[in-house]
């Protein structure tokens, strides 16, 4: 008997065991408000040219493509350090990328002070390589003044890792313009810890009146730290996950985390990264203005349908693609609450993932990602709202 593709279906644990899980869980139902990945139909300028940057890719060889990728990139983010240094590494997933960083930290025996709360597959994997981890409270970085001294009194360890802006907060040091990275790296530095940055949500602090990027490489460069930065585009337009991510690396690492990327892999798609070139380059015209417009929207409805309810939104310091909304109700739990919402066809994540070294913290939170097409995310949040309120 031939089974049928509904018979296809990913065995999962009854319960799921992280947050990839539960994202896998989502695609399943009606309102998939799960993953950050942008969900909205792309621009039908970049959809008309798919035949022309195929045959761009056939033709063009693949290190035109990657600079041209990277330029168009980092001239959107506004990082013309990092485009000049030639020490960037192109990958398919932020995971990936995180995943060589990882291997690194592991070869060296690195302890690992890393930020929580924070998306848990970065803890995942650092444990998948046996990599000492203890959390670092993200409350110790809201005041720049102080930021050093807090690091300084936090138990030792090799590297501190940050993802920023965070996943799922939206809390950045750029709030605290350059100050904030400024003390991070000046510890650092001083200490001879490695910094890992995960700047994924980046793209969201281009412009629209809130913190702002600058050249963070020139800093990190000058600075003399060692460090890892991962860049990502899964984030940042509807690409149905044919995305790119970059590692770019101090001077002093790159002959080691070379030889671990290229064990990993050879190369991106071309056509992948002549897809990312178009959007990046659509994107540069009006400075990411639609995609934060569309994120701005959305956030808006669910603040104003949420509104009275036991979920209270929790602003964000830049203005990212997921809402953070704690629980007011104190009788009430994340994990609760997310299981009589998915039986009614919808699927948002319960904070307690991304307190991956206190799980019970986050039964206080749910995330709802925003980067969905207007009419579908305002039905799932009129249903959502009409599922509390029974």
């Amino acid at each position: 008997m031939i089974p049928t593709q509904a018979a296809h279906r990913v065995a999962l644990p009854d319960a799921p065991h992280n947050l990839t899980q539960h994202e896998l869980e989502a695609m399943r139902a009606r309102f998939n408000l799960a993953a950050a990945h942008s969900r909205v139909p792309a621009p039908p300028a970049v959809v008309d040219r798919l035949p022309e940057l195929w045959r761009a890719a056939e033709r063009n060889p693949q290190q035109e493509m990657e600079e041209r990728f990277l330029a168009a990139f980092f001239r959107l983010h506004r990082q013309p350090t990092a485009a000049a240094l030639g020490r960037t590494l192109l990958s398919y997933s932020a995971s990936v990328a995180v995943q060589v960083a990882a291997t690194l930290l592991m070869q060296r025996g690195a302890s690992v002070a890393l930020i929580e709360p924070c998306v848990d597959n970065v803890a995942d994997i650092l444990r998948h390589q046996r990599v000492r981890t203890q959390p670092l409270d993200e409350s110790l970085l809201r005041d720049a003044s102080s930021i050093y001294g807090r690091l300084a009194t936090q138990p030792a360890t090799d590297a501190v890792f940050l993802v920023d802006p965070n996943n799922p907060t939206g809390t950045s040091l750029l709030s605290h313009g350059r100050a904030g990275f400024e003390e991070v790296v000046r510890f650092c530095a001083d200490h001879g810890r490695i910094l890992v940055l995960d700047l994924s949500f980046a793209v969201f602090a281009l412009g629209g009146g809130g913190p702002e990027r600058f050249d963070l490489y020139q800093l990190l460069e000058d600075s003399g730290v060692s460090y890892l930065a991962i860049e990502d585009t899964g984030k940042t337009w509807p690409i149905r996950d044919a995305k790119c991510a970059m590692l770019t690396v101090s001077r002093d690492l790159w002959p080691d985390v070379l030889d671990i990327h290229t064990s990993v892999l050879l190369s991106v798609s071309p056509f992948v990264l002549g897809l990312l070139t178009a959007h990046a380059d659509a994107s540069a015209e009006d400075g990411y203005a639609a995609g934060r417009e569309l994120i701005r929207g959305n956030r808006e409805v669910a603040v104003r349908t949420l509104e009275g309810s036991v979920l209270i939104h929790q602003p964000p310091s830049v203005p990212v693609s997921v809402g953070w909304f704690r629980i007011a109700d104190p009788r009430l739990a994340a994990t609760p609450l997310h299981e009589r919402l998915a039986a009614a066809d919808v699927y948002a994540l319960p904070g307690t993932y991304f307190y991956w070294a206190s799980p019970a913290r986050g039964e206080r939170f749910l995330r709802i990602a925003l980067a969905r097409d207007p009419g579908v995310f305002a039905e799932g949040l009129h249903r959502l709202r009409a599922v509390l309120d029974r």
